[in-house]
């Protein structure tokens, strides 16, 4: 009998979910090819919904569907009860996942891709020790569920990251990036020639003093900003009122100037496709309108329990089950050009790539960073790299008087497409 017969057959809900993926990476390591391999996965996870109870249960192991099904049953008995619903039929936007160029690569050019990246870095920072990363790979999904769904697509993941440090002395810096698409596209060189100018930038020293001043976050340094807010936007979080932006949907909690969206739709970013791993269709959801809280970001179990629709967020692993995440999460760019920000700049402080993110008490959205590396801002210039510097805040305090958002974004960490974030008026603590 078909696994998805069997399921319903002993549960009034199933769900059958089957991951086939062939991932090639290509790694440098101290500025040396250092390893080549080929992993492949297939595996099943289950999800059943027996007496008002949510089970679930994963296997790699293909023939062992009997021990898959006896546990999940087993699983549903000690569940959650949920009034969870698991979607039908219903059609989704398309969306581009896959490229037979990535999917074709061969190891040769993976090395020739991670070859490249580490002669550009080392030709701007020739004492620095690099390792990169060139992974591509082949994925399809697959999902069946009782209420008749049945939906497949392929992608063809390419991730590259990079990680460089430089020790002069007690002086280290260390610098970590990552892009993805699936869809190919040579934006890794982009950011890689980026991560070089900041390198030279760095060469030059400067001094800042303790105190209150503008802090102009670039793309890579909002992510101090970003990560409690998307802590707070989590339907999860929401849920069990641990949100601070609970209960808020329709008010205004932030500058005007602040728009953001969770938009899976887009042809070849890393996290797009036509459904969710619940089988949910994906369509734009906003979550930031000009300052106004509009949406959380849910997945089936969460919307239920919160008695709201999922948004379409459901995202798993093989051996995890679904929970609410963003996807593809963009910040509108603003109105006023990086140049013109910088020019109306006193005396401030540019953070580039905040250390330790997470640290604070980030569910209420409270943090605190140290800069790995930060720049002076003196007369509307970037002076020079600043050390041992640290900033403290709290986004939903920090977020409701915003300067100015950049008409520059960029896509960083492969889900996040940011701008620079000028903040008038900021606590930065110096080493003396």
């Amino acid at each position: 009998m078909d696994l998805l017969d069997r399921l319903t057959s002993q549960a009034e809900q199933a769900e059958v979910l089957e991951i086939e993926s062939e991932v090639t990476t290509v790694g440098y390591e101290a500025n040396r090819l250092k390893s080549s391999r080929v992993d492949e996965t297939r595996g099943l996870a289950v999800r059943v919904v027996k007496e008002g109870r949510l089970g679930f249960s994963a296997s790699s192991d293909l023939s062992a569907v009997d021990k898959l099904v006896t546990n999940a049953l087993e699983s549903a008995a000690y569940g959650d009860p949920v009034d969870l619903r698991f979607p039908g039929p219903h059609p989704a936007p398309r969306v581009e996942t896959f490229d037979e160029t990535i999917s074709r690569l061969p190891v040769s050019r993976l090395v020739e891709m991670g070859q490249a990246m580490l002669d550009i870095i080392l030709e701007s920072e020739p004492e620095a020790q690099v390792n990169v990363e060139v992974q591509r790979g082949v994925q399809r999904v697959s999902l069946r569920n009782s209420a008749g769904t049945h939906i497949g697509f392929d992608r063809s993941p390419l991730t590259i990251q990079f990680e460089v440090s430089r020790v002069r002395g007690d002086d280290v810096l260390v610098i970590f990036d990552m892009m993805g698409v699936t869809l190919w596209s040579d934006e890794y060189l982009t950011q890689v020639r980026d991560l070089a100018g900041r390198l030279r930038q760095a060469k030059t020293a400067a001094t800042i003093r303790s105190g209150r001043m503008p802090v102009l976050f670039s793309p890579r340094g909002a992510l101090a900003l970003g990560l409690p807010l998307m802590v707070g936007l989590n339907g999860k979080n929401v849920y069990t009122r641990n949100s601070p932006m609970a209960g808020k949907i329709g008010q205004k909690l932030f500058d005007e100037k602040i728009t953001l969206v969770d938009d899976a739709t887009l042809h070849g970013r890393y996290s797009s496709a036509p459904y969710d791993d619940e089988g949910m269709a994906h369509r734009p959801v906003t979550l930031v309108q000009e300052g106004v809280l509009r949406s959380f970001f849910w997945d089936l179990k969460t919307a239920a329990q919160a008695g709201v629709d999922s948004t379409g967020n459901g995202v798993r692993g093989l051996f995890n089950p679904p929970s609410p995440s963003a996807t593809t999460l963009l910040f509108e760019p603003g109105d006023m050009s990086l140049a013109e920000m910088l020019a109306g700049v006193k005396e401030g402080l540019l953070a580039d790539i905040p250390l330790g993110l997470g640290q604070g008490n980030i569910i209420s959205g409270a943090f605190s960073n140290t800069l790995g590396l930060a720049f002076k801002i003196e007369n509307g210039e970037i002076v020079g790299r600043v050390k041992d510097v640290s900033i403290a805040g709290n986004i939903y305090e920090l977020l409701q008087d915003v300067a100015a958002v950049s008409q520059e974004t960029e896509w960083i960490y492969r889900d996040l497409r940011l701008p620079y974030m000028l903040l008038p008026d900021m606590n930065v603590v110096a080493k003396e």
